[in-house]
Formats: C-alpha cells, sequence, structure tokens
C-alpha cells in the first residue's frame, strides 16, 4: 500500500442490497484503489413499509452477510470501518435488534462492535454526492451536478459542483413501489399510473427544496440505474468499467425503462447483465428513473444522462478515511 493511504472497510446497507467495499484511501486527495467489492441481496426492507417491522428471515439473511463482511473486513486488514444504514433502518421500530446484531458481528470477528450508522436522508445524499462526484470534472463533465441516488426505499436528489448546495430524500424506491403498485406481471396500466402519481408527488416535494433549472449534468447511480444502463447497452455480461462514466442519450435512456418496465419477469430473468435480486423490482425502478429523466429534461434540457458506479459507498469509504 503507498504510503500515506488508509485501508478502510465501507459497508452500505439498504433496503435491497448491502455492500461492502474494503479499499486503501489517500485522505488527502480522496484516490482510492478498490481491493475488494461485494454486493449482496438481502432484502433487509421486506414489507418495513406495510408492517414497520423487519422480518425475521430478513434480518438473519442480513445479519448472516454482515457477520462475512466483518470476517473480510478482518482478513484484508482494514484499519477503520464505517458501516451505515439507510432506508429500512430508519423505517422499522425493530431496528434496535438489527443494530445490536451487526455490533455483535464484527465484534467477533474484528475484536471492535461496529456501530451501524442510521444516516438521515441528508447524510446519505451528502456520502452519495462525494462518492460519485469525484472523476466527473477529469472526464470533461461540468457541473453543476444532479445526483440521484435510486435506492430500495428511498431516492436521494443533491445538487452541487464540488459541494452539496442543495439535498433532498423522498420515499419512493424500486422495492418500495414494487411493494404498493405493481403486483402485475407486466404491471397493469392502472398499477403504473398509480405509481407514477407517488413519483411525481415525491419529485415535487424534492424540487422544493432542490433546485432542477440550470443543472449541467444528471448523475444515476445504484443499482437500478446501473441495471437500465446495461440494458440500453445490451451488454453480454454486466460490466461495471463500460456502465461507469457513460453518457447515454435521453431518449436511448427512456426507451431502455419502458423495455424493462413492460417485460415479464421470466423475460427479464433471462437478461445476462440483471441480478436475480433485483427481477421483480426493476420495473419500478425503470419508472422512477424515467420520471427523473422527463423531470430534467423539462427543467434543464439535458440531452443525456451519466451512469457513475461510484455512489455512497465510496463516499462511506472516504469519509472513514477521513475521520480521527
Amino acid at each position: 500500500m503507498a504510503e500515506g493511504r488508509v485501508r478502510v472497510g465501507a459497508v452500505d446497507c439498504g433496503t435491497n442490497s448491502i455492500r461492502l467495499l474494503v479499499a486503501d484511501v489517500d485522505p488527502a486527495t480522496g484516490a482510492l484503489e478498490d481491493v475488494l467489492r461485494r454486493m449482496e441481496i438481502v432484502r433487509l426492507g421486506h414489507g418495513v413499509d406495510r408492517t414497520g417491522l423487519i422480518a425475521p428471515e430478513s434480518m438473519e439473511r442480513t445479519l448472516r452477510v454482515t457477520r462475512e463482511y466483518a470476517a473480510q473486513c478482518h482478513e484484508l486488514g482494514a484499519e477503520r470501518i464505517r458501516f451505515v444504514a439507510t432506508s429500512a433502518s430508519r423505517d422499522a421500530r425493530n431496528a434496535g435488534e438489527f443494530i445490536e446484531g451487526v455490533r455483535d458481528a464484527f465484534r467477533e470477528h474484528v475484536g471492535v462492535a461496529v456501530s451501524p450508522e442510521v444516516v438521515s436522508g441528508d447524510a446519505e445524499a451528502a456520502l452519495s454526492f462525494a462518492g460519485a462526484t469525484g472523476g466527473l470534472a477529469a472526464r470533461g463533465i461540468a457541473g453543476p451536478y444532479l445526483v440521484v441516488d435510486l435506492g430500495g426505499g428511498s431516492t436521494e436528489l443533491v445538487r452541487g459542483t464540488d459541494h452539496v448546495e442543495a439535498a433532498r430524500s423522498v420515499d419512493v424506491g424500486c422495492v418500495r413501489m414494487t411493494e404498493r403498485h405493481l403486483a402485475g406481471d407486466p404491471p397493469t396500466a392502472e398499477e403504473v399510473a398509480a405509481a407514477t402519481r407517488d413519483i411525481d408527488a415525491a419529485l415535487d416535494l424534492a424540487e422544493s427544496t432542490v433546485p432542477l433549472e440550470g443543472i449541467g449534468a444528471l448523475v444515476g447511480l445504484a443499482g437500478s440505474v446501473t441495471t437500465i444502463t446495461a440494458h440500453l447497452l445490451r451488454l453480454p455480461a454486466y460490466d461495471a468499467s463500460r456502465i461507469h462514466l457513460s453518457r447515454n442519450p435521453v431518449q436511448d435512456v427512456l426507451a431502455a425503462c419502458d423495455d424493462l418496465l413492460a417485460m415479464t419477469r421470466a423475460a427479464r430473468a433471462d437478461l445476462p447483465y440483471l441480478h436475480p435480486g433485483r427481477v421483480d423490482v426493476i420495473g419500478a425502478g425503470a419508472l422512477v428513473w424515467r420520471r427523473v429523466v422527463e423531470r430534467l429534461v423539462d427543467r434543464s434540457g439535458v440531452t443525456d444522462v451519466v451512469t457513475s458506479e461510484h455512489d455512497i459507498l465510496d463516499g462511506i469509504a472516504l469519509s472513514a478515511a477521513r475521520r480521527d
């Protein structure tokens, strides 16, 4: 490891997935070199919108993977570890049980009780922005940026260039919209219309805080957006290097969204770049992303869309390296 760098472990535990990044980070420059990236679909937030509780099977799946991640942090020599939990852990009444399970997992494998930080929507947005925008200027992609992190339970919209200027988290995401509205296979026109009303109302709320005029680049993050981009590019297999910082015309993005929303789940399951855990929720993710893109076309006249593989996970790693 180069001098001045620190090896960190970063965990992002969301509504649908839990991800690990072990990386060597230069705290001064923000340069980040991957040692290991992992993602598992655990559905921690399955049913939380309806019941207000994390289901026992969801809890066990997530804690089992957490124990694996803790062991890998130890094996790879992570000096600092930060575990951030997002929407499901904010919403659930039994979140305390989950937090204790995470602490126990790291105490067992690392010797330190790492506590999951149940961050606010604003903090989540700031971490996503830091992770997503690090390489944009070097690629000639000019701001102001609108960074949109489309998750399972919530979506964060963040505006800024070299720092966050405005941010808002709203409760629409691929899991939440699927559970609330999109029961059909494929969804019916009535289901899509009901979901669209919820999405548009949430975006109206976001726009009351985050101005959408004058945006130089729309940057999409997280699994729904990267999967839509893989579909647009018709990749033979998921390839993060092809997806990261790709710029695609708005009309191609919208067509890919429409295609995924209209597919049956069996047809989606045959796509070589689609993770099995996203088969039933990618239609809702595509609908959310379509409404965001259309709004940015209307407000700022954007003609293309940037997809970033760097997101809140990279922001968590950078923040861990810079902590005292």
